[in-house]
């Protein structure tokens, strides 16, 4: 009896788990299968090359590219380094601690903070504080805020899973504590910190929120960090709310789907060459 009733509850957990799995797949597959196929007829080249015209009804998209490198680029060179820097500091020159616990609980509390939250930071503190305006400089160092949370916690993992040993080979060795790190801890756990950066380049594209109330959605071709830009995600959003142009909106969606795709593609080609580098 104690057999079959474990056999059924195993069965039935098993069903769950599989349900679960293939709705997500599907919900996947409907939401690129819809967006592609509107979106795809749309893109050409010269779709990519041309700037937006006519508040995006015609035109291309390529102004707000080059928004979305920029800001996202601001993004990862200020916030990967702070990330990467608090998971060392927390896993390799701290115990656990009262200080620790403020760093991780402070983690956790940024993680969920909504991201019109974190715009209307970014707009009362860099944009009218620190009089950046509404530019690129200020919609990345929203983004950058943003993205710590994934920083920090994925790279405090990857740390955490390089084995003691390690650590220790390198001390009798005669290496001091900074060598042992940038030599020996950091390479083994670069892949996962890589992966950490590559799920904030996502969440960085693909944000509209904070962008909107700090980069603004100037369609102007950005000069300098300090001049407005409009992104993908926010040119998506601003066609498809304001009906300007539905057709637009999805070849900028597919566009948006494709760069992330071919960012994901390039990030698993550079890791797996790594790994295989150092094997």
């Amino acid at each position: 009896m104690i057999n079959r009733t474990r056999y059924l509850t195993q069965s039935v957990a098993k069903i769950l788990i599989w349900i679960g799995a293939l709705s997500t797949i599907a919900m996947m597959i409907l939401i690129l299968f819809q967006i592609l196929r509107e979106g795809l007829p749309v893109l050409h080249l010269g779709f990519f090359l041309d700037s937006p015209k006519n508040m995006g009804r015609e035109g291309g998209i390529f102004t707000t590219i080059v928004g979305t490198v920029a800001l996202t680029a601001v993004a990862i060179i200020v916030g990967a380094p702070l990330g990467v820097g608090t998971a060392i500091f927390l896993r390799e020159y701290t115990r656990e601690s009262k200080t620790s616990r403020v760093i991780r609980f402070g983690t956790d509390c940024l993680a969920g903070v909504p991201s019109i939250i974190f715009g209307l930071f970014g707009f009362v503190f860099f944009v009218i504080r620190l009089n950046m305006g509404w530019s690129i400089l200020s919609g990345g160092l929203t983004l950058a805020a943003m993205i710590l949370p994934t920083v920090i916690s994925t790279a405090e993992e990857s740390i955490k899973t390089i084995p003691s040993s390690y650590r220790e080979v390198s001390y009798s060795l005669g290496g001091t504590r900074w060598q042992t790190i940038t030599r020996v801890v950091l390479p083994s756990a670069l892949p996962g910190i890589f992966t950490g950066i590559l799920l904030s380049i996502g969440r960085s594209i693909g944000e509209t929120a904070a962008i909107i109330l700090t980069a603004g959605s100037s369609l102007v071709m950005p000069t300098s960090l300090f001049s407005p830009s409009r992104t993908m995600s926010v040119h998506f959003y601003i066609l498809a709310r304001e009906g300007i142009s539905m057709k637009m909106a999805y070849g900028t969606g597919a566009a948006l789907i494709l760069l992330v795709l071919m960012v994901n593609i390039i990030a698993q080609w550079l890791i797996n060459r790594y790994i295989r580098h150092r094997t």
